[in-house]
């Protein structure tokens, strides 16, 4: 048969090299009971094969569940990006999203009171767009270089391998700029009913630039067509027990059935002039844009409609990066966005190698790529590198396009380290009120309960401090959690 090899019993199975296998069943020995002998190619490659299959676990976001569908333009915002696959209504670009939760292991339950990872890997003909997001509009800090210590504390203590409160609460009320996502965290948006009924954010502010070179900051905001719904903690609780795999499973059957879930698209859009003027840090990714300031407008659909064929080969090397933009869309001065343009690309070359983006899963295959990177792990062959290494004055290696240079902006001041507090009371305002004019009785108590049952577990010092933080957003909040600890 072209192409492989075939017998009357079917397929034949073959060795790494394609040559036939004689024998799947019984390793080369020397004699019927004597040693192994190193030349069974057949045992060794089967053995080498086996030790590698396993690569380096996502440090966060490692448990995930994804699959492929089509981005559909439904509103003319050309006034606001040159970006080419928003530029037509009715323009559709395939994409890849991915969900997770953040702090667990592979193994961990879907349904652990944890964010969610959103990210979308948009394939337009400009090359792949990654919008790497969660289900909340904000994160617990504004810095990247608390990153790591940050993710140390919702990882297992590495003492007693254990998950440990003490550490969570210890950061949290040291930071407390991290309450408005704790709030959202400890409320039942933290545990989500599966992939589908929850929304997606960028929760950073992006540059969006269009054909005249005008600035704008933009918010993303995906809304679920399902429906937000979530679990409360006794039901996310019994669902870990039934099924810990509950929105992997839930994701794929109803795709695999032709329901197939979507979210509609949409932006806040701040002039950049804006930016200086407004009353805080619109950069800052621990608070949210008025909607009555910013409205919500529509961009278009997105649509989930096919499953991966191999998990391993799509959802567990998929990579994404918000350093993976397009023109017409550049990153802003958020010193979180700042931090992760770097380590998201890093922990790819660590967890897949330096040419990860040439996986197939990875690849921008609606473009043909030219740059002048050499061999490394994973290196395909394509126009550019396999022709001409590197740019000079008369050869015809591939050449930049200055109209799509970033954007120029101006900076000023002195180069320092520099708390981006605007006001001591700055951090408090929208977790007050979205406790206060947001939440109804229900999900008060449910945030009241479930942390409560969090703080409860600590160390006394600890709950008087965490105590003291939920003070500072509502006096009322405060000595609701205390009466519910005792």
């Amino acid at each position: 048969m072209e192409g492989g090899q075939s017998t009357e019993l079917g397929t034949v199975h073959t060795a790494s090299n394609g040559a036939p296998i004689g024998d799947n069943q019984n390793s080369m020995t020397a004699g019927p009971r004597g040693p192994t002998l190193l030349q069974d190619f057949t045992l060794i490659d089967k053995l080498a094969a086996f030790d590698r299959e396993e690569i380096p676990e996502r440090i966060v976001h490692a448990k995930g569940a994804a699959a492929h569908g089509v981005f559909e333009v439904t509103n003319d915002l050309t006034k606001y990006t040159k970006a080419s696959f928003l530029n037509t209504i009715g323009k559709k670009t395939p994409v890849f999203l991915r969900f997770s939760t953040v702090g667990g292991e592979r193994g961990s339950a879907d349904t652990e009171r944890d964010p969610r990872g959103f990210a979308i890997k948009f394939y337009t003909e400009e090359g792949n767009y990654d919008m790497v997001g969660n289900n909340t509009p904000v994160f617990f800090i504004r810095d990247a270089i608390k990153f790591p210590e940050f993710i140390h504390t919702q990882k297992r203590c590495p003492v007693s391998g254990l998950k440990d409160a003490n550490m969570a609460w210890d950061f949290w009320t040291k930071h407390t700029e991290s309450l408005h996502q704790v709030m959202v965290l400890f409320s039942n948006r933290g545990t989500p009913d599966g992939y589908r009924r929850m929304n997606g954010y960028s929760s950073h502010a992006f540059k969006w630039v269009n054909e005249d070179g005008e600035a704008f900051y933009v918010q993303y905001h995906f809304k679920t067509d399902q429906g937000v719904k979530n679990f409360t903690a006794e039901e996310a609780h019994k669902m870990k027990s039934d099924n810990p795999d509950y929105a992997t499973q839930d994701l794929f059957e109803h795709i695999d059935k032709g329901d197939f879930p979507s979210w509609t698209f949409k932006v806040q859009i701040m002039p950049e002039a804006d930016a200086e003027k407004y009353k805080w840090n619109v950069l800052d990714i621990t608070k949210v844009w008025p909607h009555e300031d910013y409205p919500l407008i529509e961009v278009g659909k997105l649509t989930l409609n096919r499953n991966p064929k191999n998990y391993f080969a799509e959802t567990e090397q998929s990579a994404f990066s918000p350093s993976h933009l397009v023109p017409g869309i550049e990153p802003t001065n958020d010193k979180m966005l700042q931090g992760r343009l770097f380590s998201y690309p890093d922990t790819h070359r660590h967890r897949l190698g330096p040419n990860y983006h040439t996986i197939p899963i990875n690849c921008p295959y609606r473009v043909q790529t030219r740059d002048y990177f050499l061999a490394g792990i994973h290196a395909d062959e394509h126009e550019g590198t396999a022709k001409i290494p590197y740019q000079g004055k008369f050869n015809d290696a591939p050449k930049e396009c200055p109209e799509h240079e970033t954007k120029k902006f101006a900076v000023e001041g002195e180069a320092g380290r520099y708390d981006q507090s605007e006001h001591p009371n700055s951090d408090f305002e929208q977790p007050a009120a979205l406790f206060n004019k947001v939440m109804d009785e229900f999900e008060q108590e449910s945030l009241v309960q479930n942390l409560a049952g969090h703080i409860g577990s600590c160390r006394e010092e600890i709950q008087i401090a965490a105590l003291e933080a939920w003070a500072l957003v509502d006096d009322k909040l405060s000595e609701r959690i205390k009466a519910a600890i005792k």
